[in-house]
């Protein structure tokens, strides 16, 4: 299992991934699964995966390799393999990643059934390209998505249901990015100490809106002492929050 979450913020972007790959109790592996395509001054574009590792990494090899889509917008109608590295514009790198899903159901999905096993996949991509706007979408195993908005600017796959509390107390879109980055981290460990199949490190990748380049990214291992500290007083603020709240004025009652 995995857990990502994205930020599509005013001031920009905040995509966070864990590298947990769980087998089975006795086949636990890192695997990366943030993906950052840069070209500064021309594009930032990120891509966060969850669901089967094989089918997650065969959608990232399909859009490194190029994928034809003769009607894309930009390509002059000749059908050129196009890579997130040539799409004109976000909306048309989402339908190249929803096409590059297709393919692998087509190459996979039956096999796959065969052996009882679902076609299970789930993607982040966000990301700008020129002076076009920023932008943030999930895309699911059907190759179809959705756009994140100012009402709901975050979007979270993978084992998300205990992080999720947190981010749907505190997460707006007119929140700082450095504020952001703190409630992705909070979110994050909530889900590891709940969940053993979310783990260690992480992978964090910061970008501004409209300066066309990536702002931070950073591995986070479990020896981080930001992290600690911030999982340690984050715990800590909890157990005084929950020693303030009052007493029911009607358990007295009972």
């Amino acid at each position: 299992m995995t857990y990502c979450i994205g930020l599509c913020l005013d001031e920009g972007l905040v995509m966070l991934a864990d590298t947990r790959t769980n087998a089975g109790v006795d086949n636990i592996s890192t695997f990366r699964k943030m993906t950052v395509w840069e070209k500064p001054g021309e594009r930032v574009i990120a891509l966060m995966s969850a669901g089967n590792l094989a089918v997650s990494q065969g959608v990232v090899n399909l859009l490194n390799e190029g994928i034809e889509m003769a009607e894309a917008e930009g390509d002059g109608g000749h059908g050129r393999p196009l890579t997130l590295m040539t799409v004109p514009s976000m909306f048309q790198a989402t339908r190249l990643v929803g096409q590059a899903v297709r393919q692998m159901w087509e190459a996979d999905g039956a096999a796959l059934e065969a052996r009882d096993e679902s076609f299970n996949v789930s993607l982040i991509l966000a990301g700008q390209i020129g002076n076009r706007r920023m932008r943030m979408f999930q895309i699911y195993a059907a190759g179809n998505f959705i756009e994140a908005t100012t009402d709901t600017p975050y979007f979270q796959i993978g084992e998300h249901k205990y992080g999720k509390p947190i981010l749907d107390r505190a997460v707006s879109h007119d929140i700082d990015l450095t504020g952001a980055v703190k409630l992705s981290l909070v979110s994050m460990d909530s889900t590891t100490r709940s969940n053993l199949s979310v783990g260690m490190p992480l992978d964090l990748m910061v970008y501004r809106k409209d300066t066309l380049r990536v702002a931070a990214r950073r591995r986070i291992g479990a020896d981080d002492l930001y992290y600690i500290d911030l999982a340690q007083r984050w715990s800590v603020a909890l157990k005084k929050a929950f020693v303030a709240l009052p007493d029911p004025p009607w358990l007295h009652e009972l």
